[in-house]
């Protein structure tokens, strides 16, 4: 039958077989397949998923989110995955998804950083981040595992934790030309780097941690010395110039140097973390231990110029101290001023005798009662110039028994030791007494005596040349002609002259005759001796 007008047909149902009505079909295979593998590379991703950590830092400067490996040893263990501020904008937070096979590297101990190019005491480092940029660093920790936040450094870390060696701490006055990454040095070999410095507690001096490579840790002994093997070690004072360098490393970032006493390994090797004393130089290291010093205080009246702090306090050629500080102050009792130097005296460096002494005295009173021995047979303080060419001073103990008696104050702190002046104060001293009494001569009155003196000279002279002058002139004149009359008797032609001349010529006529009848008595004495019979006759 025809449908009715406006309604739709009816469609016959179709003939399904009874065997076929239950089959699922092929289609719903697909999306289940496709949801399997789903979940099988959730499960996969969930089971190989490393841990994830935050690291702070103080800039982000090189990184970036989703680029930026971390590495150990140059091996990919993790990318950076975010990159925000802290809520106090002090720091950035940088988001880390770390491997399956980094889980050690969330030890408490675990320490990242960023790598750059960077030059620093122990060389240049990163330069392979110029092509592929920055990237984090890390160290694994050996903590107890699981932490996730972390706070990275600055540089990388001096020493890595599977790097073997010895850390020791050393006490200093000062950091003097020492960084992070200054080589430390044994017998001029680099065995090691300074891994850390920081302040005092008290501000009394510096602290440094050192890292030494095994198997040189071996040759730190109880006994150790250590000093500042800095770069230019230049030195003026009053023994003249002196110049010490270590290496060429040295010479640069400066250095630490150790050695033990005997110059041989030790027998007793120091365990990690053993702390010593560093020196300033290599003879203060290697010096005897000069126990505590005593404090004493010099007060001189004269300049300090050219005593410096450090100077030396010599006895005979011993260096027994320094000079701590040099100062000025009133003296209410002479109404001056005087300079009081304050040194730091080592009894013990006066002989073996003195260090048992030393040590056998529980309340330390022994050095002050070698002081005051001392003091009570003439011992006194003196500057002396120990360089012309620098005009550096130094200050020299030693005997002078013409010097006043003293009593020194062992229970002074400081103890005030006498002094004496040097030999230029007291040539100085010498010459200003000749000069005050060089002050009292009358100079003036000589001076006008003198004057009244040349006057009556002058007086003189005129009265000489008034009166005297002209009866000289009159005697020189009759003296004149006397002159001439003798003149003319003493000419060739005169009379005088002539007879003189026949007087002289008859006396020698004589002398002749005479001469001949010596001669012929000498030939013939028997003509004497007959003329002398005949006599008789």
């Amino acid at each position: 039958m025809p449908d009715k007008e406006g309604e739709l047909p009816v469609l016959p149902e179709p003939q399904v077989e009874r065997g076929s009505r239950w089959l699922p079909s092929l289609v719903w295979l697909v999306p289940l397949l496709a949801a399997l593998i789903g979940l099988g590379l959730v499960a996969k991703s969930v089971l190989d998923q490393g841990p994830v950590v935050e690291v702070s830092f103080r800039s982000g400067d090189g990184l970036e989110a989703g680029k930026t490996k971390v590495k150990y040893k140059d091996v990919d263990i993790g990318i950076v995955r975010s990159i925000a501020l802290q809520e106090d904008l002090s720091k950035v937070l940088v988001t880390i998804e770390m491997t399956k096979e980094a889980k050690r590297f969330t030890a408490a101990d675990t320490r990242f950083w960023v790598v750059r190019p960077r030059v620093g005491a122990s060389g240049v480092s990163g330069l392979g981040t110029l092509l592929s940029g920055a990237y984090i660093g890390v160290d694994a920790g050996k903590g107890v595992l699981g932490t996730t936040r972390f706070t990275g450094l600055e540089r990388a870390p001096p020493v890595t934790v599977d790097q073997k060696g010895s850390q020791f701490t050393l006490h200093a006055d000062t950091l003097g030309s020492i960084d992070i990454g200054s080589p430390v040095f044994y017998r001029r070999i680099q065995v090691g780097q300074v891994i850390d410095f920081a302040l005092e507690p008290k501000g009394t001096g510096v602290s440094m941690r050192v890292f030494v490579n095994a198997p040189y840790d071996q040759h730190v002994g109880k006994n150790t010395r250590w000093w500042h093997a800095s770069g230019v070690d230049l030195r003026l004072d009053s023994s003249g110039f002196k110049l010490n360098t270590q290496s060429l490393a040295a010479l640069l970032v400066g250095g630490i140097a150790f050695e033990s006493m005997s110059g041989h390994k030790p027998d007793a090797v120091a365990p990690g973390g053993s702390e010593f004393l560093l020196a300033d130089d290599q003879a203060s290291a290697m010096r005897e231990p000069d126990g505590q010093p005593i404090s004493s205080v010099f007060y001189f009246d004269q300049s300090l110029r050219g005593l410096q702090p450090g100077a030396t306090v010599d006895f005979r050629g011993i260096v027994l101290g320094e000079v701590r500080s040099v100062g000025v102050e009133f003296d209410p009792k002479k109404k001056s001023f005087r300079m009081p130097v304050t040194v730091d005296l080592y009894p013990a460096r006066l002989g073996k005798r003195f260090q048992q002494a030393l040590a056998a005295d529980p309340e330390g009173k022994a050095g002050s009662e070698v002081l005051e021995r001392m003091v009570s047979r003439g011992l006194r303080a003196q500057l002396r110039t120990g360089n012309l060419l620098t005009g550096q001073l130094y200050i020299a103990l030693d005997f002078f028994p013409s010097s006043a008696q003293v009593k020194l104050d062992v229970d002074a702190v400081p103890l005030e030791i006498p002094t004496v002046p040097n030999s230029l104060e007291e040539l100085q001293t010498q010459i200003a007494s000749i000069a005050r009494k060089l002050d009292q001569v009358p100079f003036a009155d000589i001076g006008n005596n003198l004057n009244a003196t040349l006057k009556n000279a002058n007086a003189l002279f005129k009265q000489l040349d008034a009166q005297v002058v002209p009866e000289m002139k009159d005697t020189l004149g009759a003296a004149r002609q006397t002159f001439g009359t003798a003149e003319l008797l003493l000419q060739k032609d005169s009379p005088v002259q002539s007879d003189l001349r026949e007087a002289l010529q008859q006396l020698t006529q004589t002398m002749q005759s005479l001469n001949a009848l010596s001669d012929y008595l000498e030939r013939h004495p028997e003509s004497l001796i007959r003329g002398k019979q005949g006599d008789k006759k």
